[in-house]
């Protein structure tokens, strides 16, 4: 709550909760936000409230991203259907947005114009490489396995004397505390790439090792958690900086993205809790975010850290750090490289007299489009006797306080399938402290290194069924859902040891209740 004052001081009213005119919410840059009446805020604070009632499903529970949910299919492209409620001439943009989703970028020059541009650094030559079948990565299953799917951030630590940034400065005078300040490897950049063109050494190979440790659980049960050891191998510029901090990320998965850019911001910063003054031991923080594209702070939403504050800026980050594609967001023809490789920013681009970026602003919207209109396939199984008892548990164990069921998204004019939708994505979009065993202990944005963003859990059950694995987490170390909460800690401590003392059948139900999601 305390952000919230400080943003409205600094910002205006307007920039929190979006009162006022185009452009002017902290949460996106939609120009045409329509504001709620008293009504209305009182109708979904009753609609998106927890229920106590477990014996049956809650209306509209089938549809967890609202008239936007599809029928969820039985193979591998079941995240990869467009919004439900989208129209016949909008699908032609979704369907044009998914072929550039899919294009290979080829490296310059080539014969082919529209599609040269490619590194010369990169981690893979497409976005659906990376992200196969709009869902979620893998870490390397063994040294003959690729990381296509994953990748490796760096930075260092700035020096005291260095300036800052515009949300740095920002975030120290309303706050008047110290904001974790990072800055890119010299060399390497802000993360590694594991391919390059041809007459370019790659920056590095990625390299895992794994230590198992034995979980005891009540009921005479045990699981196993594997401890990642990551390390970047191979290093073609010669050795990080001393100092640098690597934090690997797995792709996540792409479906009901524009339903999360749709909820209001205030609904979000309403939820924060930095200093627990409810005492519940849960202390999320907004993710404030400085806008590469509208030059203002923004509320964090995408990515693992909540790095991103819109799926435009989120595209175009991908676009120039995972391809090495310039766009009108991220301007520079060379992607990741640094001044400490003048070889690869001399190398030939796929910009120049006849095109302006490598991907230019009509097809940089066409790849929004399709990533906001991923739709989130319909619940299964949910009024079975275990799903709902698995209900319950999720709701006592209080994997609600992060894992928020339900939200409202804003009235859009111009964006009519994410417009005004009673949607269940299992996520509140703050930052919260998830123990020592997840930490990266790389600082991003207000993210410490033990922060990270609360995923939305919706689809999750279908993972293995679109990407043929079941592994979860920032990095993939988790082999299981049940193991993926075996890893919280910090502020799900609690939570994660009364699921440890469930009965079996308790546990299994709450497993159920998630792959029913």
């Amino acid at each position: 709550m305390r952000l919230q004052v400080l943003l409205v001081a600094t910002l205006g009213l307007a920039a929190v909760v979006g009162h006022a005119g185009p452009g002017d919410d902290l949460s996106s840059p939609f120009l045409d936000v329509v504001p709620r009446t008293e009504e209305e805020a009182e109708r979904i604070a009753v609609v998106t409230a927890l229920t106590g009632d477990f014996s049956e499903p809650e209306p509209f529970e089938a549809n967890p991203g609202g008239g936007a949910t599809v029928r969820a299919r039985s193979d591998a492209d079941a995240f990869s259907q467009a919004s439900g409620n989208i129209s016949f001439e909008r699908e032609l943009d979704f369907k044009v947005g998914n072929g550039l989703f899919r294009k290979l970028w080829v490296s310059s020059p080539a014969s082919t114009l529209a599609s040269d541009g490619l590194g010369p650094l990169y981690n893979a030559r497409s976005c659906q490489r990376c992200h196969l079948k709009d869902g979620r990565g893998h870490p390397p299953n063994g040294p003959d396995d690729d990381a296509t799917s994953m990748f490796l951030r760096v930075s260092i630590p700035a020096p005291p004397e260095a300036p800052m940034s515009e949300i740095e400065a920002f975030l120290l005078s309303v706050r008047n505390e110290e904001t974790a300040r990072t800055r890119p490897d010299p060399i390497y950049g802000g993360q590694l790439q594991d391919f390059a063109v041809q007459g370019h050494p790659a920056e590095y190979r990625l390299g895992v090792s794994w230590t198992e440790t034995e979980v005891p659980l009540a009921g005479g049960e045990t699981a196993s958690l594997r401890t990642p050891e990551w390390r970047a191998e191979d290093l073609g510029y010669g050795p990080l900086a001393e100092d640098a901090m690597i934090s690997p990320r797995v792709a996540p998965q792409m479906i009901g993205l524009g339903l999360l850019e749709a909820i209001p911001a205030a609904d979000i910063l309403a939820a924060a809790d930095p200093d627990d003054a409810d005492g519940d031991g849960i202390s999320g923080r907004a993710q404030i975010v400085w806008s590469q594209e509208h030059e203002r702070p923004m509320l964090g939403r995408f990515g693992w850290k909540a790095g991103s504050p819109t799926i435009r800026e989120q595209s175009a980050s991908a676009f120039t750090g995972d391809i090495g594609i310039s766009n009108p967001i991220f301007t520079a023809p060379w992607g990741d490289c640094t001044a400490g490789q003048p070889d690869c920013r001399a190398a030939p681009h796929g910009d120049g007299d006849e095109r302006e970026f490598e991907i230019d602003a009509e097809a940089l919207d066409l790849v929004t489009f399709y990533s906001r209109n991923l739709a989130v396939p319909a619940r299964r199984d949910m009024d079975a006797p275990e799903v709902l008892r698995g209900k319950e548990v999720f709701y006592e164990t209080g994997c609600t306080s992060c894992h928020t069921p339900k939200h409202v998204t804003h009235r859009l004019a111009d964006q009519p399938e994410q417009s005004f939708q009673l949607i269940w994505p299992h996520t509140d979009l703050l930052l919260h402290d998830m123990g020592e065993g997840l930490a990266d202990n790389r600082p991003e944005g207000r993210a410490d290194g033990q922060e990270w963003r609360t995923p939305p859990l919706w689809g999750i059950g279908l993972t293995p069924q679109v990407n043929g694995h079941s592994t979860y987490l920032h990095d993939g170390r988790a082999r299981s859902l049940l193991e993926a909460v075996l890893w919280h800690g910090g502020e799900a401590q609690a939570a994660r040891d009364r699921v440890v003392d469930l009965s079996p059948e308790d546990r299994a139900a709450l497993i159920r209740y998630l792959e029913s999601l």
